[in-house]
């Protein structure tokens, strides 16, 4: 496998320092990007106590994480994502994005997916930094058993979208760090605009089955 350097953008929040704990497990290279690098170096101090010191965990803003990464994470909630992401166009260019957003309204009647004028956050990505290659991925990982878990999610799937062969292959190759198997290549980025809003459906599941769901894809030879 592949060693890399990689900035988690929203590493901070749950879904984020999950990704973040299991990539650091693997070997990776990881930085923690938030508005506050006091609050990022508290993220990386946490992983650091969960997986040993010797890994290679530091907190920094997320300017300096994107910096400092070839493969960088978009964990943040949607509202304000795009006024993060074209903040952080000028560094984010050349660079390998990984959009993990779902657009999701929440009310009484429970989770749902928003309209996205750009067609999906991963699209909107796409369109503020077109000089960066954008996948789709990790949309459907439970922040709380990517935490909780001390191996891999073996009874879910990542799904990859993207326009870019080579950089889903690399995404699919990151995946199997969470899950112990490479991850699915679903198709085109415009895709995003289904697997993104498929996130409310397992919240309301969950919340109707007091779960953890995730998505399993059967048929897929080993």
């Amino acid at each position: 496998m592949d060693s890399h350097t990689i900035a988690v953008v929203g590493g901070t929040g749950p879904q984020g320092k999950g990704l973040a704990l299991h990539f650091a497990r693997a070997g990776h290279k990881v930085v923690i990007g938030s508005r506050s690098a006091g609050r990022a170096e508290e993220a990386a101090a946490e992983i650091r106590a969960r997986v040993g010191s010797a890994v290679d965990v530091l907190g920094l803003d997320n300017k300096g994480a994107v910096e400092a990464a070839d493969a960088v994470l978009i964990v943040v909630p949607w509202d304000g994502h795009e006024e993060l992401v074209a903040a952080l166009a000028p560094v984010l260019a050349g660079k390998l994005v990984i959009s993990c957003v779902n657009p999701l309204g929440f009310d009484k009647r429970g989770a749902y997916g928003l309209d996205v004028e750009d067609g999906s956050a991963a699209e909107q990505t796409q369109r503020l930094v077109p000089d960066a290659v954008v996948v789709g991925a990790f949309h459907h990982l439970s922040a709380v058993s990517l935490w909780e878990a001390e191996g891999p999610l073996g009874h879910e799937d990542v799904l990859v979208v993207g326009d870019d062969r080579d950089a889903k292959e690399k995404v699919a190759a990151l995946a199997a760090t969470i899950t112990g198997r490479p991850g699915i290549d679903g198709g085109v980025l415009r895709l995003a605009r289904q697997l993104e809003p498929l996130t409310a459906v397992l919240i309301n599941i969950n919340r109707r089955y007091k779960t953890r769901s995730g998505v399993s894809v059967s048929g897929i030879p080993a």
